[in-house]
């Protein structure tokens, strides 16, 4: 299965730390951000990678290009580069359109760490996302669920600190979702789930996994600390 990897974000609330490198390619301990995706990716078994490019697309095709016969040696790689920022959706149905792709497949953000969970949401029906449980769901917005782990709704972000499950950036689509794209700009997050979910047809894979989200100077600071300090090990589970 192939699996589709978000790559193409400015990366603006990173920008006060580092402006000329894409958030993918943050360095950890002198070592792209990407890279220990990647080898975390292979350790779960995906070998067979598209990557959505746009924003300096050129820096992580060479990254790529320099990994063919090492890391990616044994895995199928593609990627797609938007013409425009067509957001999460649209880059999404760009590149289902470009390489025109028929069979599901999983979607995941190239800056969220996942300790597990591409298994779990292979074989999951689609349409399905992974969703996690934090102390703190203000950040990000809850995902509410009813029975057997449909999903009931997407809560909005809150000021107010309250636990709860929140989407981890990690899922199994159908291609038929995007069929009818217009070719303009649009959210997965705001208009794809929310759609599913009022049609009672998206399910939720519960993952008990470390989740990590380096989109804010705080959180990446964190994971370097982690990786720094040897406890690689800690975060993948």
């Amino acid at each position: 299965m192939k699996m589709l990897v978000l790559a193409g974000g400015f990366g603006t609330r990173l920008n006060s730390i580092m402006s000329e490198t894409p958030k993918a390619l943050a360095p950890v301990d002198g070592i792209p951000f990407l890279y220990l995706q990647i080898k975390h990716w292979i350790a779960q078994g995906q070998t067979s990678f598209v990557f959505l490019l746009h924003h300096k697309a050129d820096q992580i095709i060479e990254f790529l290009n320099g990994q063919k016969s090492g890391l990616l040696k044994e895995c199928y790689v593609q990627w797609v580069v938007e013409p425009v920022p067509l957001d999460t959706g649209g880059a999404v149905a760009y590149a289902i359109q470009q390489l025109k792709l028929s069979d599901s497949f999983l979607l995941i953000n190239a800056d969220t760490w996942l300790g597990t969970g591409l298994r779990e949401l292979s074989i999951a029906v689609a349409p399905a996302i992974a969703v996690t449980k934090v102390l703190d769901s203000s950040r990000y917005g809850r995902v509410q669920l009813k029975h057997q782990g449909v999903v009931n709704a997407f809560l909005e972000k809150s000021t107010i600190p309250i636990s709860g499950f929140i989407n981890a950036g990690l899922c199994h689509l159908n291609v038929n979702i995007f069929q009818n794209w217009d070719n303009k700009p649009f959210s997965l997050e705001k208009i794809i789930f929310p759609r599913l979910s009022e049609s009672g047809t998206l399910t939720a894979v519960e993952l008990d996994s470390t989740f990590i989200d380096i989109g804010i100077p705080e959180d990446y600071n964190w994971f370097c600390r982690m990786v720094e300090e040897g406890r690689i090990g800690n975060l993948c589970s």
